[in-house]
């Protein structure tokens, strides 16, 4: 069986540090093993996993989620953007009460701002995921459907 799962190579993580500064201009530092599948998904776990000898296993996820690479750009899960976030000097869309409801139930917002590409979401302290502002002021929302509030679950 094929191993999908491989270590991000020195040179690629520079390159992912690299796009994270220059997305977010956030100074992200650390001290995890960075892991890319096939569908170009990231997962993070700490640099201690490389202690353990995983040559035989055959492995498809490790840690954490962290975000997924495609066509030059980086999505962050939810959690990704937790990590990012707080180290974040742009691209970051604050939202009032009412839009992160509507954010966390799974639905664009038409938002003003200056902002490019991939976003981080965020509400009070609270960092909710990642979206995409569009040209027509649009955030795309990116919070998987599992994960989405459903109506009553907020007042």
């Amino acid at each position: 069986m094929k191993k999908s799962l491989k270590p991000l190579a020195s040179k690629d993580k520079k390159q992912l540090l690299a796009l994270i500064k220059a997305q977010w201009n956030a100074d992200f530092k650390p001290e995890f093993v960075f892991f890319r599948n096939e569908k170009q998904k990231i997962y993070v776990i700490h640099k201690d996993i490389a202690k353990i000898d995983l040559s035989g296993a055959r492995i498809n996820t490790v840690g954490m989620y962290f975000g997924e690479y495609k066509k030059g750009e980086l999505r962050l899960s939810i959690e990704g953007s937790q990590l990012i976030g707080p180290l974040a000097k742009k691209n970051v869309v604050e939202l009032d009460d009412k839009e992160a409801i509507a954010w966390l139930r799974g639905n664009d917002l038409n938002k003003e701002g200056d902002w490019s590409g991939f976003v981080i979401v965020k509400h009070n302290d609270d960092y909710l995921g990642s979206g995409k502002y569009t040209a027509d002021k649009r955030l795309l929302n990116f919070v998987p459907k599992a994960r989405r509030l459903i109506s009553g679950e907020l007042p």
